[in-house]
Order: structure tokens, then sequence, then C-alpha cells
């Protein structure tokens, strides 16, 4: 009998096959609806070969008619015949390259055409012959970055990281499954997952039990899980249908906190509490705190415990990376962290004017279902080169639009703003007179991205400089995963925010998270007013706000280090223009 395609493989099937309609050229539909589709397959809870065994598979979101046709094949004979096709006159190595990092499909198919390579080896040699910056759009930097991949053990196979969002709706799941057993006494998401980490390599849940064997056995038939490989009284080890790793650990309630604060990690912030505690003659296990003199064996049910025995104050999770947090317990200097409560309004969204998915209104009664005071509608401008086409004339209608909306609103505020594009020479692509108008203006880099670092840096430093720009939005431009950051002096950038008083923002967006958690700690230590902006491109999307709010933890922030926790009066204030 042949063996079960797992969820991830079945999406890395229409991932690669999205791959090779790009490298052939493919109109842009095309791809775009076999990545959507390979999205929809990864993140499904349920075995997708399953459902195409059923007929079933059109139920999926972003699966029609063809593409069900194409995974039922794919199940059925262990390949898509399309696929197939294009293998045949596609060489193989295009779509390793694809994969190394600052090279995509688009830029691959360049180099295969100009330069003729193939493989990562014609790859490896172009570089080291400094060919590649005689093909338009690379350069020696290029060049670098290709190398220190290679250089690094890039090998153009695909990131084996998780991306928080999904990991995080994973482990939900299977903790609630969890709860929901009558043998549960506690169960908790451990790991980078309760980290609030960008990805994550696997997912760890610690419980305490009263009938472990019986946990265990709940676990391995809860929907999301497709294949145990391990288990025992003690837990287990499965797989989900994403092809995420899941291990499940059970202790007494007794210990519950031992084992909660070891698995929570990080390696490196246990390590660093572990030599402290020997420094104290004490022995951190998963499964107590002995104290060597003596002998006696402390249980804790506790991670408050923990830390108290060690003579130290509780460390949230978030900060839990070995940056000094250890010694700011010991002295009693931890921050007192940020929460989602205290936001109160957002500042970077967008409408169907330009890419989202909802009007105006719909943004704005979401924003204050969720408790907000205020909300920003900032869609793209013209030049933002995705196919948005929100010229000067399209963007007084918007605001007449928005104030329309806005008397409407009853202890509520919708604000008339922009995320302009910042050009190549640091300019924006509004005038003046048009910014002006506006309540709120966001100034972001999404065009351009291989130029060098210092002249990325004078861009941004110049659209800091413009008066009218009031924040800078995902100010490094990274994907997670998918797309590095561009080069740019992030220090020259926050010296030049903090001298201004222009805010940084950190992109809320699980994809960017942008600022990241280090550089927004260093920008706030400058001085710089840092703001959490969600970046809802649709309601639900609102709550990308959470991501922010936990990059903002990770980067010791507190409620007065974030400029969207004051009222809309008290924000305004603070920026450039006052």
């Amino acid at each position: 009998m042949a063996r079960t395609l797992k969820n991830s493989e079945i999406a890395a099937a229409f991932e690669e096959l999205a791959t090779l309609y790009e490298l052939d050229g493919a109109v842009v539909y095309r791809v775009v609806a076999y990545r959507t589709a390979a999205k929809s397959i990864r993140e499904s809870g349920v075995s997708v070969a399953d459902m195409a065994a059923k007929g079933a598979a059109q139920e999926l979101s972003g699966i029609g008619k063809t593409i069900a046709e194409k995974i039922t094949a794919l199940v059925e004979s262990g390949s898509i015949p399309a696929a197939d096709k294009l293998k045949a006159r596609i060489p193989a190595g295009l779509v390793q390259i694809t994969n190394i990092p600052g090279l995509g499909p688009k830029r691959t198919r360049l180099l295969h055409a100009q330069l003729g390579i193939e493989s990562l080896e014609d790859l490896r040699q172009a570089v080291e012959d400094q060919r590649l910056r005689t093909v338009p759009g690379f350069g020696a930097k290029a060049e670098e970055k290709v190398l220190a991949a290679l250089a690094g053990g890039a090998d153009g196979l695909p990131r084996t990281r998780t991306l928080l969002s999904s990991a995080l709706t994973l482990g939900e799941d299977l903790v609630e499954g969890l709860r929901a057993h009558e043998a549960s006494l506690r169960v908790e998401l451990a790991g980078s997952a309760r980290r609030w980490g960008e990805t994550c390599k696997d997912l760890d849940i610690v419980a305490a039990a009263a009938d472990p064997a019986a946990l265990v056995e709940a676990f391995t038939r809860l929907p999301g899980i497709d294949e145990v490989t391990t288990s025992g009284e003690a837990g287990a080890r499965a797989l989900t249908h994403q092809g995420l790793v899941v291990d499940l650990r059970i202790v007494g309630e007794e210990s519950f906190g031992n084992l909660l604060q070891h698995f929570t990690g990080s390696a490196s912030h246990n390590e660093a509490l572990r030599t402290k505690a020997v420094k104290r003659g004490l022995h951190v296990s998963e499964y107590a705190v002995t104290d060597d003199a003596t002998g006696d064996v402390h249980r804790c049910a506790t991670e408050e415990e923990v830390y108290e025995l060690l003579g130290m104050a509780y460390v949230e999770p978030e900060l839990r990376e070995n940056r000094g947090e250890l010694e700011a317990a010991r002295k009693g200097e931890l921050p007192e962290l940020l929460r989602l409560a205290d936001i109160r309004g957002d500042l970077h969204s967008h409408t169907t004017a330009s890419d989202g998915r909802n009007s105006i209104e719909q943004m704005a009664r979401a924003a204050q279902e969720r408790g907000y005071e205020y909300l920003a509608i900032t869609d793209h401008s013209a030049t933002h080169g995705f196919g948005n086409h929100v010229t000067p004339d399209e963007l007084m209608r918007q605001i007449e639009r928005i104030r329309e909306v806005d008397a409407g609103m009853e202890g509520f505020r919708v604000l008339a703003g922009t995320e302009t594009n910042v050009l190549p020479d640091g300019s924006v692509d509004y005038e003046d007179d048009l910014l002006g108008e506006l309540d709120w203006v966001v100034a972001s880099v999404h065009t351009s991205f291989g130029i060098t670092e210092e002249e990325m840096t004078d861009r941004m430093v110049a659209a800091i400089e413009h008066p009218l720009v009031d924040v800078i939005g995902h100010p490094t431009g990274r994907l997670i995963g998918r797309r590095e950051p561009y080069a740019v002096d992030l220090g020259r950038v926050i010296e030049a925010a903090a001298r201004t008083h222009t805010f940084l923002e950190i992109n809320a967006n699980p994809n960017r998270r942008d600022l990241d958690d280090v550089h927004a700690r260093v920008a706030a230590r400058a001085g710089v007013r840092i703001l959490i902006d969600s970046d809802a491109h649709g309601t639900e999307t609102l709550g990308n706000m959470g991501y922010g709010v936990a990059t903002a933890r990770r980067a010791w922030l507190s409620a007065a280090d974030v400029a969207n926790t004051r009222s809309w009066d008290e924000l305004r204030a603070l920026r450039p223009r006052g």
C-alpha cells in the first residue's frame, strides 16, 4: 500500500510547481494561485490526501477544480503531470537556486538567460569569477550576499522553520484539545512559541496529568496529529499534518513549574540560569531545584517559585534570551512590559482603495470593536509598484471619504493618511501640499531594494528628515524566511529618527515584525519613539497587533516607550510637525 502523503509534502509539490511556472515565465495569476494553494494545504488541520481521496479537496480555501485535480493526481501517482512536463525542460538546479536568500525565480531566470547558470555549482563559480555583477540588477553587493549565503552552508533547500503565526495556530489547537481531556490538570505551550520568537523549529507542550497514560493516548488521537513517532507515560513525539514536530512532556503537578521553565527556554537563558544557580549551591533540572549542601529537593508548581528560589524576580517568557534579564531579575530592575491592552490606536492600515479587502467604514468599525480610540487609513501611494494606483486626485477623494466616515463615528477618530513610497533619492511620491492635508504620513521603502547600503541609508535619512513624514514603516523591508533585510545602516537611521523626533515602526505583520526586537530595543534606548502598527489589509488582520506587542516585549519595552499607548491628541503632539 502506498504511503499517504503529508500536507507538508503536498504543499511543497505545489510550491515547486509555482516556482517552475515562474521560471517558465507564466502569467502572475497562475503562479499566485499555486502559491496560495500551497499555503492553504500546508496550514490545513486535516489530511489533504484523505480529503482528495474523498473528492473533497475543493472544500479547502483557495482550491478550485483544476488544482483539486492536480492534488488527486499527486496523491494517486506521486507526481503532478504539469510539473513533470516543466521539469523536462527546466534544469533541476534552478529550483534550488530560487531558495538562496536574495534569489527568487525572476532573478534566477535572469541569471540562467544571461550567464547560463543551471546549478548551485554554476552559481558559485559565477560569483567567484565576479560575473554576477555583469547582469542587470546585480552588482558587487549582490555578489557578496550570494557568496556569504553559499559560504554559510546555503544548499538551496527550503527553510525548515515555521512562522510563529502558523505554529501558534497549531499549538493552541493542540493545547485546547489536551485541556479538554478529563485527565489533564495543567497544559501549556512552551519553547520558542511561548517566547514569541519569530519562527519555530518545533512545538513543545508541557502538561501535568492525573492519568499520564490517558493524556498521551488523547494526544495521539487529536485531529491535528498525523503521525506519532514515540510515546510513553512521560510524553510523546508526533508530527502534525503540516509536518511540524510536536513534543509533549508530562510531569507531576508539583513539578509543573520546573518543567515549564525548563522547556520554555531559551537554551542560552537556561544555561546562564544554571550557572548562576551553581554559584548559590543549587542544581536546577526540569524536575526540581536541589540544594547541594543539604540535599533538599524543591519541586515547584509554578515558574515564579523557581525564580524565587534562585533569588530572582519572575522573568517573562519573552525576555528569556540571555540579554541581561537574569541580572535585572536579581536586582529587581526588570521593566513592566507593554501589554496588548495598552494599545489605544492603530496608525497603519489599508482599504480597497489600494490593496486592502475592506472599506474605510468596515476597517474603522472593526478597530473600534477592538477597543481602539483611533485608526489611520494609510493606503499605498501611486509608485508602490504592485498594481496600486492611488493618484493625487484619488487621494483627495479618499480624504473626503475618510472625513465622512469619521463624522459618523462616536467616540472614535478615523484619520486620513497614506503609506507613501520613499523614492531612491529619499523624496516621497506626493507633493507637500497634498501631504499637508493628511492627519498622518507613513513613509516606507517598497521599490529599488538592491541599491548600496550607503545609498539606502541616505535615502531613509532623507525621508526621516522630511518635515511631514511622521513614521518610517517596516524600516528594513524584510519578510521573515522569504526576503532578507535590505542593506541599511540602522545606526544612522536610529540617530536621524531620534534627532528629528520621527517615529520608527514595529510592523506587526507576523511575516515582518520589523523593526525586530534587537533594533527596537536599541532605538528606544536612543530616545526614538516607537510605534506599533498592524499594517492590516483587512478587518481580520487588525489582530496582527499582538505580534507587534510581542516584539516590543522581547525588546524590553514598556507602555511609556510606545507612542500609540497614548490618546491621539497626546500622540500627535509628539510628532515632528506637532
